[in-house]
């Protein structure tokens, strides 16, 4: 399923995932995003969703997503409301389809967090209001975006920039891999034998190498991310076996350029993917990265809301 909704339909555009958007489109939502924080920086007001509503539907746990998007709506001057699913029970108690077309009926648009992905192009299809991918199984953009930010913050130009993705190919690996694409930004990509990411498409801007300590040699960014997703802790044992090679250590960030910096979308798990030494090490952004989460989302808002 596409995400057809043109820009300036009536009832709004969804963003589903970082691919649905153009070059341009993307640079003007990060060039938002920084305006929209410096604006906050300097106690400068920018009401511009007054009167305007955001639902959240969280089918998987949420600290930085739901927070920031609340924040959010707040500092635009609207409102966000969580639902529950277990209240609504979508797809069981309701169709997907009639939760998204009443939903519509009271809202302005809806950010959901949801298990599978399948759901929120199912919800998005059928509702007539804008839809935000919060997070699912396949796609997390609104953290690419985030991740982008920091990446510009840090190192200027994006394109003479090199990111390294070390870990599982997961949700976060493959809208890296989407924005860096459409953005014309380098990424190496590096996993374990089984554990490669979905998206393995043709790219001039993306490059795999099974090997992390060769993969880093040119990074100005190192990125990783947990190993065991929610809703997998059932394969940990078996998967930590294979990780093991992939830690980002102070030993495979000295393989990295000068000064490059690390890079994590939290929760971590000190002494798996990471060892403490690093994420709490003076070249972690992590936190800014985290902070670039209210930013980001408040341009995407802005935006389709």
């Amino acid at each position: 399923m596409t995400n057809k909704k043109p820009l300036a339909s009536a009832h709004g555009r969804d963003f589903l995932r970082i691919k649905d958007f153009s070059p341009s489109e993307v640079r003007s939502l990060l060039d938002l995003a920084r305006k929209l924080k410096s604006e906050q920086k300097s106690a400068t007001p920018h009401p511009i969703l007054q009167g305007k509503s955001l639902a959240m539907v969280l089918e998987k746990p949420s600290s930085r997503t739901r927070i920031s998007f609340e924040v959010g709506m707040f500092q635009l001057g609207g409102n966000a409301l969580i639902v529950n699913p277990s209240e609504i029970k979508m797809g069981e108690r309701e169709t997907i389809a009639d939760v998204a077309r009443t939903l519509s009926r009271y809202v302005d648009g809806v950010m959901i967090r949801a298990n599978h992905h399948w759901t929120i192009e199912e919800f998005a299809e059928a509702a007539t209001v804008p839809v935000i991918n919060g997070l699912s199984d396949h796609h997390h953009p609104c953290q690419a975006l985030a991740d982008l930010l920091t990446v510009e913050e840090h190192k200027g130009d994006l394109a003479k920039a090199t990111i390294c993705y070390v870990g599982d190919g997961n949700n976060v690996c493959n809208s890296l891999i989407e924005i860096c694409s459409v953005l014309g930004v380098k990424i190496v990509v590096s996993c374990p034998d089984g554990y490669d990411p979905l998206l393995r498409e043709s790219s001039p801007f993306v490059e795999f190498i099974r090997d992390p300590f060769e993969a880093v040699k040119q990074a100005d960014v190192v990125y990783t991310d947990v190993w065991i997703s929610m809703g997998q802790e059932s394969f940990s044992a078996r998967k930590l076996d294979q990780f093991l090679n992939y830690s980002v250590t102070e030993n495979l960030m000295s393989r990295a350029r000068p000064r490059a910096i690390f890079m994590h979308c939290l929760p971590a798990h000190r002494g798996l993917e990471v060892s403490g030494e690093v994420i709490d090490g003076p070249n972690s952004v992590v936190f800014d990265q985290a902070e670039n989460r209210l930013h980001t989302q408040k341009a995407v808002l802005a935006t389709l809301l």
